[in-house]
This record gives C-alpha cells, structure tokens and sequence, in this order.
C-alpha cells in the first residue's frame, strides 16, 4: 500500500538526519533500508512546515516497520492512505507486491512535487527554511 506522509523534523535534528542522509545511513537496519534516501530526495516543504512524502508499506499497520526509523528525526502528523485500499492490487490480493511498480499514486505524486520547496534542499539551508512551530 501507498501512503501520503506528513511530518514535522524534530527541533534540533536537523544536522544529524542531513548527515544520516548523507552518509546514506538513514533506515540502515530496516528491511526498506534504501527506500527512506528516496522519500527523503522525493520530499516536499510545505507552507505549514510539514515534510511531506508518499511511501511504500507492505506492513499490516501502516509503517509499522518503518516508524522506529523515521521518529528517530521526524514527528510523524499523520499516514494515510494515498488511495483506495480496495483498488491496491497487493492489498486485495491480487498482485502481491505490486506497489514497487505501480504507478497508483502518479498523479499525486505529480501534485506534490508542485508543493512547496524540494525538502532536501531547504534541509540543506536549514535554519531559514525549516522552522518549528
């Protein structure tokens, strides 16, 4: 399943997760250990100052797998589906692991990167550009 993540990074973890994305260590560990370098090259900074990214889960809770890794750097505001559940194709069964070459969420996909600022960037820049509320 594809999800539409929203979060916020932690106040005062900002260098060590550019540094984590640098070094290519973010989700080391993790069973989608290369898919968190691209969310974090896909991110978007929104107006509000949410990070946000469409995600690939095959876990039965939504990034159940996943979360530890993230909340290590962000707070997640909220996962939710990126489309109908009953439309994946992995989720009713018809096609297992079909979402790693799936183009269900091509248009959202498309629409968010017309959001906001390119994450990694403002990252980049930090200070200025990602401001905690």
């Amino acid at each position: 399943m594809r999800y539409l993540v929203r979060a916020r990074v932690k106040p005062g973890h900002e260098s060590d997760l550019l540094q984590a994305i640098d070094d290519k260590t973010l989700g080391q560990g993790s069973i989608a250990e290369g898919e968190y370098l691209r969310n974090v090259r896909e991110a978007r900074l929104c107006e509000d100052q949410t990070v946000r990214w469409v995600e690939i889960c095959y876990c039965p809770t939504p990034l159940q797998e996943e979360r530890p890794y993230w909340e290590e750097y962000f707070d997640l505001t909220k996962v939710q589906d990126a489309h109908d559940r009953r439309k994946c194709r992995d989720e009713n069964g018809s096609e297992p692991w079909a979402c790693d070459n799936c183009d269900c969420t091509a248009r959202l996909g498309q629409k968010l990167q017309k959001t906001g600022k390119t994450f990694l960037d403002s990252l980049r820049g930090s200070g200025q550009c990602i401001r905690h509320r």
